[in-house]
């Protein structure tokens, strides 16, 4: 029995990504949640199902899914996407929240950092969020986050850490030849 439960699973699973991929969210979000009733405890399952709905705009229950999963198994994925679901949906506390979580668990990731410094930002205090820039581009010395920092730092008037930065930036830019992407979370909504 529980070899059949097994290879159902599988499929549904197969099904659920198949739709995803090709944007049959119908088929997708059925077969997310008939993997629910079988697994009602299973946190990828709810993650999925959340990046689906933010993809369709969804908010409501985008944000239900990932602080459910986030409840049964908490992960750095799913505590991103639910920060991103709050940060698109102003409630920037939330977010904060949420990102401050997602870091503790993981922190070698810039694209964490790059987020919770946008919502920082919004938040007002420019402090901490010119620290997490910083940390985005020492984990990621790329034009990207050299970019960002650097930016950041003319808009608050900051003109010798700028051009610091944009030292960096230049002699990066010369010689990398290739530019290196930032890595990204798995899940990642957007």
């Amino acid at each position: 029995m529980p070899r059949l439960l097994g290879n159902r699973l599988s499929k549904l699973w197969e099904i659920a990504h198949l739709g995803m991929r090709e944007n049959r969210f119908l088929r997708a979000e059925k077969a997310l949640l008939t993997i629910l009733k079988i697994d009602e405890k299973n946190a990828a399952a709810y993650n999925r199902l959340g990046i689906l709905y933010a993809k369709q705009r969804e908010y409501r229950d985008a944000i239900d899914c990932f602080e459910i999963a986030s409840s049964i198994e908490p992960s750095a994925s799913s505590l991103h996407n639910l920060g991103l679901i709050y940060y698109e949906t102003e409630n920037y506390q939330k977010a904060e929240t949420s990102f401050e979580q997602a870091i503790r668990l993981e922190d070698s990731l810039a694209a964490r950092h790059i987020a919770y410094a946008k919502v920082l930002e919004k938040l007002g205090n420019d402090k901490l969020m010119l620290q997490e820039l910083e940390k985005a581009a020492e984990l990621e010395p790329n034009v990207e986050t050299y970019t960002l920092l650097a930016n950041s730092y003319e808009s608050r008037g900051m003109m010798e850490e700028a051009a610091t930065v944009r030292k960096k930036l230049n002699k990066r830019s010369i010689s990398a030849g290739k530019v290196k992407k930032i890595l990204r979370p798995r899940r990642v909504v957007i």
